[in-house]
């Protein structure tokens, strides 16, 4: 799965990166968690011919997908990821699947290895050529039965590949920059047309660093969390504040 990431680009390198205008400023962002504001590009307007707009558009959404149909969200679970291999199918991703494609930017992301039923050793897993990356991602708004409306949105995950296996069996999709366009389509593209963009990245992909526990509490959000750590669990340490979504964390709303 792909429970907290980064992204520490600055606006005008993640604008150039994903093919926008302009980006207003934010800081860097270490510890991005469940249910706080996480920025996504999708497919503008489409465009008149001869148009100097840009096609692309960012939004800002609460990271826990929340589909249309829900009456009651207190009685519905927190969809930060959708696994790729049924999104097309499932009632809570297909219809974003359809409309809503997004790229979800990042310097990487933190995965646990698992120790017997808690989660123990934290990595920080981020392209070995240290660039940008982008995620796929979903994105629904959300009517609320006051009237309000707010953007959603979910990470794609598939298999883990044997680079990072060891540490966790799912990983984020990372659509290749060759392939934004054709992701974003929404017009002409159909979900079954992109499926092919939803595999896990080369082995030698990524590279995975042991960073402390740091990372597990949401209120650390310094660049001292990506420091290399010590290998190895902590299981007293890990029950005590084991990551979650819904320890100490930020919301949008």
């Amino acid at each position: 799965m792909c429970g907290r990431f980064a992204l520490t680009a600055t606006p005008d390198q993640t604008a150039a990166f994903l093919g926008l205008a302009e980006l207003e400023e934010f800081p860097a962002r270490y510890n991005i968690a469940p249910t706080q504001p996480v920025l996504m590009a999708l497919a503008g307007p489409q465009r008149e011919p001869g148009s100097n707009l840009p096609d692309r558009q960012a939004m800002l959404v609460r990271w826990g997908l929340i589909p249309a149909w829900v009456k009651d969200t207190r009685e519905f679970p927190l969809l930060i990821n959708a696994r790729s291999e049924g999104a097309l199918e499932k009632a809570s991703f297909k219809t974003a699947m359809r409309h809503r494609r997004a790229l979800v930017p990042a310097s990487g992301f933190y995965e646990w290895r698992q120790s017997g039923g808690a989660k123990g050793q934290p990595y920080w897993i981020r392209p070995k050529q240290g660039r940008l990356i982008a995620f796929a991602g979903l994105i629904e708004t959300y009517a609320e039965p006051g009237g309000s409306e707010m953007d959603t949105g979910a990470i794609l995950t598939t298999r883990a590949n044997a680079g990072i296996a060891h540490i966790h069996d799912r990983m984020p999709v990372v659509i290749e920059e060759r392939d934004f366009s054709r992701w974003l389509d929404c017009r002409t593209q159909e979900p079954r047309d992109v499926l092919d963009l939803l595999k896990p990245a080369e082995p030698d992909f990524f590279e995975a660093v042991p960073v402390s526990d740091l990372v597990n509490k949401v209120a650390n959000t310094g660049p001292e969390i990506q420091e290399r750590g010590v290998v190895g669990p902590q299981p007293e340490k890990v029950r005590r504040q084991k990551p979650g979504a819904n320890e100490d964390q930020m919301t949008l709303f």
